[in-house]
């Protein structure tokens, strides 16, 4: 298990938001790459990249700061925000994007999640934010009828690299985790799982390690690094020490 910092960017800044309100933002950096590259020196194994402004307005808004990221780091990125076209993935993995995000698309045009997962292998990931064990789309703003378990399962053999299990409720609150939701989605899918939202403290992350055989490989944590709750090298050496 690994943890992930995240870096939301919102007109060209990092941001944190609240439940995902687009109004109840909190600026940590006028540049992103910079905050970036902190996690990175900090031990961070990967970084996860939200486009913000294009989840809500359904396509890429910040590509030039998400070039200066993936230029300024040397850590595998992933990327989420707007994705909605094929054309798109491929220019964000010719960016040097490692992993492409479908989060919105995944719901309403599953079709384009399998012929990104023959195009790009291992490539793609499947965000599924829940509210009430719902899914919820275009950036959190639009409520499905649809379970988040039920659309995890119909990914299940086609190829995708992961899927990211947000807790839409908890993020950015600092509430702590769910344990028994994220333990339920995972043991009923078969596809390696990434939680996100809530994780306040380091122990959340000790109550995450009980999931791993439960398929839970890594955790996204935001607001709490950037307020400094949670300090990144001693989350990661709870985890390598475990693993020791």
């Amino acid at each position: 298990m690994i943890v992930i910092p995240a870096v939301d960017i919102k007109g060209g800044r990092c941001v944190r938001l609240e439940q995902g309100f687009m109004n109840r933002e909190t600026i940590f950096s006028d540049h992103p790459e910079e905050m970036a590259l902190q996690w990175e020196r900090k031990g961070a194994e990967r970084l996860h990249l939200v486009d913000l402004d294009g989840a809500v307005h359904g396509r890429p808004l910040n590509e030039k700061v998400i070039k200066k990221v993936v230029d300024t780091v040397s850590v595998p990125v992933q990327l989420g925000g707007g994705i909605r076209e094929l054309d798109t993935i491929e220019e964000y993995i010719n960016l040097g994007i490692d992993w492409v995000i479908i989060g919105t698309a995944a719901y309403k045009d599953p079709r384009l999640v399998k012929a990104a997962c023959k195009r790009y292998p291992g490539r793609i990931v499947v965000a599924i934010d829940s509210r009430d064990n719902h899914v919820s789309v275009e950036g959190w703003t639009e409520p499905t009828s649809i379970t988040s378990i039920d659309l995890a399962k119909g990914f299940e053999d086609i190829g995708i690299a992961a899927i990211i299990y947000t807790d839409i409720d908890r993020d950015g609150m600092k509430r702590g985790l769910d344990i028994d939701a994220i333990r339920k989605f995972a043991g009923n899918t078969n596809v390696p799982i990434i939680a996100a939202g809530g994780i306040s403290l380091l122990k959340d992350i000790e109550d995450m390690l009980e999931l791993e055989e439960d398929g839970v490989s890594g955790i996204i944590i935001g607001r709490a690094l950037y307020d400094g709750s949670i300090k990144l090298e001693q989350a990661i050496g709870m985890l390598k020490k475990r693993i020791n």
